[in-house]
């Protein structure tokens, strides 16, 4: 009786769990990872895609026609009033925790297409596509 009651809490659980990241998901409340290769092809496919480098390092090297919202000194903050929601956005930093608080910070004021760059900027270098200094 024991195991049936746990594999049916186990099972609520999970039916919850991908209930509400569906819901999530479609309501616009979530950022899509990409990997480098996506992003790349987000990038060349999608007209008008807003690149926004969340990090302090962007004079050394970011990805071309890239914006710099530094994360820690409030410039995305700053920034996001001023922003089209409507308009696709990819983010990154040189760190993964910062480049996820930026694609969430724009999830949260509202924006619906937001995209993360997994393995961030290094990622990008290491796939061999094109920076800027």
């Amino acid at each position: 009786m024991k195991t049936k009651l746990s594999v049916v809490c186990a099972s609520v659980v999970f039916v919850l769990s991908v209930f509400v990241g569906s819901s999530s998901a479609a309501a616009g409340t979530s950022y899509i990872d990409v990997s480098p290769a996506e992003a790349k092809a987000l990038v060349d496919r999608t007209p008008g895609i807003i690149i926004i480098d969340v990090s302090p390092a962007y004079a050394k090297g970011h990805l071309p026609k890239a914006v710099n919202y530094y994360l820690g000194d409030g410039s995305l903050d700053k920034a996001i009033p001023t922003l089209d929601k409507d308009r696709t956005y990819l983010v990154y930093c040189h760190v993964d925790s910062v480049a996820i608080r930026g694609a969430e910070k724009l999830v949260n004021a509202g924006f619906k297409k937001v995209y993360r760059l997994e393995g961030n900027y290094s990622g990008w270098v290491t796939a061999g596509y094109p920076v800027e200094k």
